[in-house]
């Protein structure tokens, strides 16, 4: 199904905010392991160039994810809820696209001022396009981990918004990307609309 119904984004929208969203998971994890191992070694640069890439690969998924958004109108919001709280999910949303653009980015831009470039899961070597200058990706490396840290911010306010609908306000928000399928088996009814389970 790639119409949106009145209540659900598209499935393709679902697969992506899903899949993008546990890529990011793994590769914050991913960066706080490069924090344990030395500077100088092989397995850094092993590991490294495996984060860059798989920044890459999920920067590219971040752009589909945002074209498919910007062809696509999203589903409304619930009825019952204020104006306040409408415009803020569309600025935390802006704010969200924002830092999963800046991320990547930034890591690309710190990597392309490197001597070092990046080797593609340690296989293709991507030689830098930019200079060897230290300054640039200082700046472009120092802008990649506020990206992260802004990033996990608004993914918490994200999670808690939701948490708030789900278990106080219970206007069955989280359904509207979540599978079909399998929102029927958790709700036994199909039939009734959103609100009313």
């Amino acid at each position: 199904m790639s119409k949106p119904t009145r209540d659900h984004y598209t499935t393709t929208a679902i697969a992506l905010h899903w899949l993008i969203a546990l890529l990011l998971l793994g590769q914050f994890a991913f960066g706080l392991m490069l924090e344990d191992i030395p500077r100088g070694t092989p397995d850094r640069g092993l590991y490294v160039n495996l984060h860059k890439s798989s920044g890459i690969v999920i920067g590219l998924l971040i752009v589909l994810r945002i074209a498919w958004r910007l062809k696509h109108t999203p589903p409304p919001l619930p009825a019952g809820i204020p104006a306040w709280q409408r415009t803020a999910a569309r600025l935390s949303h802006v704010a969200l696209y924002l830092c999963m653009l800046a991320l990547p980015l930034s890591g690309y831009l710190a990597s392309n001022f490197s001597k070092h470039g990046i080797k593609f899961f340690n296989i293709l070597r991507l030689p830098p396009w930019g200079p060897d200058d230290k300054t640039l990706y200082a700046f472009f490396n120092g802008a990649h981990h506020v990206a992260a840290l802004l990033l996990a911010v608004f993914v918490g306010l994200h999670v808690l918004a939701v948490a708030k609908h789900m278990l106080i306000d219970r206007d069955g928000l989280l359904w509207r990307m979540w599978p079909r399928h399998t929102e029927r088996c958790i709700h036994p009814h199909p039939e009734l609309p959103v609100e009313s389970r």
